[in-house]
């Protein structure tokens, strides 16, 4: 049977901790998935739920964004996707009995944790003005107070529409659709977080702001270089991948600033083999320091230029520009600046050398430690440098991975979601739906934050996320947040977001990806695009948790026949009855598209055509792959100081806690922990089990303070601290951001550790 949900939060003032694992997933896995999945979803339930997962007749993961084979498992799912699962579809549920019992003063008091454990809200609630708790409100009037709010404003731009990855092909080019008909392009979406400063580096070299390799290239590789990423725990299933490349021959590379379980030994939870034994992936772990990414590509480069016969010179004349600029930086590169940048040693460089020039075919995936620093988009342009050296852009088992987080962030964007569209996406729905988008662009999410702080934005509405706690600087987010008049959030559950409101508030209740769908015509599918440009379906299975829940594309619809009234000719209700109609409008509008329908009814989907990856063709402003010269960056740390990231735990997936273990790190029963080297550690007076304040430094003077760590002597890069968020968010400063992107540095915060008492 399924468990009650806590009570009370639980006691997190003196975690257990042992040493780290050293292999990921097997018998452990099992155990942890079906135990978490029956606490939430009963045993029936469960076999009914996870056995539809990632399965061509079934729904897509709301997970991670990793894609599917042709062939399926029977469980093709990974543990923290069955989580997700089981979060999603629990029998647990959130009443207006429960918010009349919960002020928002007191939700405002819980933790993330204790919030996400309470169920799925089954009911529209609405915070009025000056008012301690919610109430249940009729849908009719909760679209009524936004379009009350919507229209009073100055301005359209002074509204937010922010998008969370999980939201659905679908619903996310309605919700462009409907804030451009409104008049803005505000836009911001969670991928202003993440793989922004991915995009942005990749459309600039390549043309194409996504990654350019199939699941069958990973299986195809000659070496796979995985930097700053933690399959293990944020993408499980690419174990399964690397675990198949390596057993045809691939090399792989690790590159982090920590070792992971996941990288060092992976127990295929679906072999008897892999269950007993596993494989090792890593042929070389190379612990760099945090940030010293860009400067071991930029040398490795320069050594690939000093190799005989090294450089593909067909492919870099033919296809490449600037080359020599390029060239002339790469050959400056300085091995003891490297070494001091990276924490290396020589003799591993020279390995990873050989490595690199011994493939024909080498990808390279990476993730948030390489997309959340000052100079990331100069780290990725060097990664770029890197491949396109030997020609390894657009041809099999080679090519730019950067590995999506959440299960449509890709897809989002795809659709439009985007502060900055280009003048073609915008003329294209113009001329299909008859109306002039607006031209200037708009705020991302660090802008979004600021507008609020300053009085520039006035309502704010989020489809999906968690948007405090993804967010920097806890502090001037939650403060600008609640400067609002209005604040909106279309969630299944309940979340930190919804006790940071405006002066009034409201929770709309959503379908998930578990949820059958059913509207005026019949019984609907959604489409989601997974990391590599696949797109297919997802229907659920299960009945809704609530009578009183709308489908997100319903919600927006509504939404925009409130808002916009009468005046708009879209056709709003047609979209709500079919979404085969939004898709017949995409097909119109957004390349690749075409024949939409008919190519999702097709089991598995349909891959979107990339230029540089199907014919080397580069769309970019010299219609070649560019190569570029940035000046190599890193960051400096001051005496006694640590250089801290933010990372997350093995029980928790982006801002969502399932659990307070970290079981791969040795942590169990608490999330206040900073892992410390030990050398840094007794330099500082820092004993194992000792508790400290992390205070993060900026330019701007602030005093950024985050109480009560647990130190945990760990085997981190010397120099590196690692602890997790969103409790160490408050330590980034919202003004720190990369440069191009504006993504939040939260993998590089400088900060000083004062002891304290224990919490």
């Amino acid at each position: 049977m399924a468990s009650k949900p806590p009570t009370g939060d639980p006691v997190q003032d003196a975690p257990q901790v042992a040493g780290p694992q050293h292999a990921a997933a097997g018998l452990p896995a099992i155990g942890h998935t079906l135990r978490m999945a029956q606490q939430q979803m009963g045993v029936r339930r469960t076999a009914q739920t996870l056995l539809k997962v990632n399965q061509k007749d079934g729904f897509d993961c709301p997970g991670c964004a990793w894609p599917e084979g042709d062939k399926r498992h029977t469980a093709e799912f990974c543990e923290n996707g069955a989580k997700a699962v089981a979060e999603e579809a629990t029998l647990r549920r959130v009443t207006p009995d429960f918010f009349a019992a919960h002020p928002v003063a007191d939700l405002a008091s819980r933790s993330g944790y204790w919030l996400g454990q309470q169920g799925r809200i089954t009911q529209p609630m609405y915070l009025p003005e000056g008012a301690e708790r919610y109430e249940a409100v009729t849908w009719e009037r909760a679209f009524a107070i936004i379009a009350e709010e919507l229209t009073a404003l100055e301005s359209p731009d002074e509204a937010l529409f922010y998008t969370s990855g999980r939201t659905s092909n679908e619903a996310a080019f309605l919700l462009q659709l409907f804030a451009r008909e409104f008049g803005t392009n505000n836009l911001p979406d969670c991928s202003n977080m993440c793989h922004e400063s991915s995009g942005s580096a990749l459309t600039e070299t390549i043309g194409v702001g996504k990654g350019s390799v199939s699941l069958e290239d990973i299986h195809e590789a000659d070496l796979i270089i995985v930097a700053g990423q933690n399959p293990g725990t944020n993408h499980p299933r690419m174990l399964s991948a690397l675990e198949k490349a390596k057993t045809a021959g691939a090399k792989i590379i690790s590159v982090n600033p920590l070792p992971e379980a996941g990288m060092e030994r992976f127990k295929n939870p679906q072999t008897p083999h892999g269950m007993l034994k596993g494989v090792a992936l890593n042929d070389l772990f190379l612990q760099i320091r945090i940030g010293g990414d860009q400067a071991l590509f930029r040398l490795l480069n320069k050594l690939i230029l000093e190799a005989e016969g090294a450089v593909d010179e067909a492919f870099v004349r033919e296809h490449t520009h600037g080359y020599e600029e390029f060239a002339a930086a790469a050959r400056a590169a300085d091995w003891e600046a490297t070494l001091a940048a990276t924490g290396l040693g020589r003799a591993e460089i020279e390995q990873a050398l050989a490595m690199v020039l011994a493939s024909k075919r080498t990808i390279v995936c990476w993730a948030m430690g390489l997309t959340q620093h000052k100079h990331a988009v100069q780290t990725i342009r060097e990664v770029v440098n890197f491949l396109l050296l030997r020609g390894n852009i657009g041809r099999p088992g080679a090519g730019v991975c950067p590995v999506r987080g959440h299960s449509n962030v890709q897809g989002d964007r795809t659709m439009g979601i985007f502060e900055r569209p280009s003048p073609a996406f915008l003329d294209a729905l113009e001329k299909e739906f008859g109306f002039a988008p607006p031209r200037h662009h708009g705020f991302d999410v660090v802008r979004s934050i600021r507008a609020l702080r300053d009085g520039e934005a006035k309502v704010f509405f989020a489809m999906g996320g968690n948007f405090v706690s993804a967010t920097p600087d806890t502090e001037v987010t939650e403060a600008a947040m609640r400067r609002a008049r209005l604040t909106v959030h279309v969630s299944t559950k309940l979340n930190r977001s919804h006790a940071v409101t405006g002066t009034r508030a409201l929770i709309l209740p959503t379908l998930g990806r578990t949820d059958k769908d059913v509207q005026a015509g019949g019984r609907q599918v959604v489409t989601v695009e997974d990391s590599m440009g696949m797109v297919h379906a997802s229907r659920g299975n299960l009945t809704p948790a609530s009578p009183h829940l709308l489908s997100e594309p319903a919600i927006v619809t509504r939404m925009a026949r409130a808002v916009l009234g009468p005046g708009s000719v879209t056709p709003w209700e047609d979209f709500e009855k079919d979404y085969g109609t939004i898709r017949d409008r995409v097909a119109r509008v957004v390349p690749g598209f075409e024949d939409f329908n008919a190519r999702i009814a097709r089991p598995g989907g349909f891959t979107l055509p990339h230029g540089p990856r199907d014919e080397r063709r580069f769309p970019t402003a010299t219609g070649k792959a560019n190569f570029t010269a940035a000046p190599v960056e890193f960051p400096e740390l001051p005496a006694g100081r640590l250089l801290l990231q933010t990372l997350r735990s093995h029980d928790q997936y982006n801002t969502t806690i399932y659990g307070l273990d970290d079981r791969y790190r040795g942590i169990k029963g608490g999330r206040r922990v900073v892992l410390v080297n030990p050398e840094d550690a007794g330099e500082l007076g820092l004993a194992d089990g000792s508790y400290t304040d992390l205070v993060s430094e900026w330019k701007d003077g602030v005093e950024r303070r985050a109480p009560g760590f647990r130190v945990v002597h760990y085997p981190t890069a010397r120099g590196c601290a690692a602890a997790y968020y969103p409790e160490t968010n408050v330590l980034v400063p919202l003004d720190s951001t990369a440069d191009t992107s504006n993504t939040p540095a939260s993998k590089s915060v400088i900060v000083r550790l004062e002891q304290s008492p224990p919490a």
